[in-house]
Parts: C-alpha cells; sequence; structure tokens
C-alpha cells in the first residue's frame, strides 16, 4: 500500500471531485493516477495562498480504477459529466474525456479545463491524456474542503508544500496518520471547496 500526499492548488470541486457519494480524481496528477493501485491512500492538503499549507483538504482510499472512456460511459457518473449552467456541484465535473476509438483523439467536454465557448484547452488536454488514462474512484473518503482541519505538527512530513507529490512514508506513519484522520469522526462531504466563495470561479 503506497500513501500519496500533494497539495491541492486550487480546490474548486474538480480535481478531485468529491461529490454524488463517490470521491474521484480523473484529471490533473497525471503521475498519481498512473502509479496508484486499489488500496492506495490519496492526501490533497492546502495551498499556502489560502494560508492551508497545514491543513487536509482530503483524503481518499483507491477503491477502484476505471479509464476515461469507460468513465464516461459508466451511468453510475454520469452526473459527473460538467454543465456549465447547473448548480456548482455539476459546474465541476470532472467527466470529460472520450473517445470513439484508441486512435481518435480525445474530446474534451465544456469543462473546467476547456475554454469559453467550449473550446479545447490543449495544454490542459495534454497534461490531463498523455501520461495516463487512468480515473481514480473512492467511496472510502473525507473531504473538508473548507472546514479543512490543521494536520498536527508531529505529521509535518505529510504535508509537503510543493508542486509535485509525496509517497515516502513507513507503515507505521501511514497508520498514525490515518488513525487521526478517523479520529475527527468525518465521513464524505465535510466541507465545499475553498475556491467557491471567490466569485472568479463562478464559471
Amino acid at each position: 500500500m503506497t500513501f500519496f500526499s500533494y497539495v491541492v492548488r486550487w480546490d474548486h470541486g474538480f480535481a478531485p471531485n468529491p461529490f454524488h457519494g463517490t470521491c474521484s480524481l480523473a484529471t490533473c496528477k497525471p503521475g498519481i493516477r498512473k502509479k496508484a493501485v486499489v488500496g492506495d491512500w490519496i492526501l490533497g492538503t492546502g495551498p499556502s495562498n489560502r494560508k492551508l499549507s497545514d491543513h487536509a483538504i482530503f483524503l481518499m482510499r483507491v477503491d477502484e480504477i476505471t479509464t476515461f472512456n469507460a468513465y464516461w460511459q459508466d451511468a453510475r457518473f454520469a452526473r459527473k459529466r460538467p454543465v456549465l449552467n447547473g448548480s456548482f456541484k455539476v459546474r465541476f465535473g470532472d467527466n470529460i474525456y472520450h473517445r470513439p476509438t484508441p486512435e481518435s483523439p480525445w474530446i474534451q467536454a465544456d469543462s473546467r479545463h476547456s475554454q469559453h465557448g467550449a473550446v479545447a484547452n490543449m495544454t490542459n488536454l495534454k497534461r490531463d491524456t498523455d501520461t495516463t488514462d487512468n480515473v481514480l474512484l473512492s467511496k472510502t473518503f473525507i473531504y473538508w474542503g473548507d472546514q479543512a482541519p490543521k494536520i498536527p505538527q508531529k505529521f509535518a512530513k505529510f504535508h509537503i508544500g510543493r508542486p509535485l507529490y509525496s509517497y515516502d512514508y513507513t507503515p507505521k506513519e501511514v497508520g498514525a496518520f490515518l488513525s487521526w484522520a478517523n479520529s475527527l469522526g468525518h465521513d464524505g462531504c465535510v466541507g465545499e471547496p475553498v475556491e467557491w466563495k471567490w466569485s472568479r470561479y463562478w464559471r
């Protein structure tokens, strides 16, 4: 079992997307999406620009791994397809990639990662799809968002404060961290995405 930690630079409910009963990581962090296997854990900590660098935004266990096309076609996740004139929960849907054949270029749905006017953002598309088409899914998660708890100093190693990610943790360290997280008594969605309070994200 591997425990990954990374900084959620922009928490707007897109990556990860914690809604509709499943926490999904379908965009961004291609390295984690490629390496992770079922049973691994992923921690997202807050960004320094929101004074949350030592706070936990979300914690998820990888319970299932699917692909972009399977995710797009799966009726369980139809509500995770973005609808930009809908509620915030559907505006920031992360079910955005599919293609008719393995040789076809990826189609990027109008979403947080596209440009205005449903124009594909090729920079985001390339980052999301070039390395892997894995989508990580979890039913075992805590999404704190704007209610992010401060991580105790004894777990300072878990908030790395840099753009990449870390997975250099011992089983004992991971066990202690998970025990702390569980002791908070939270499950599923606890708060709303940090960025929702800033109107410039109301796209």
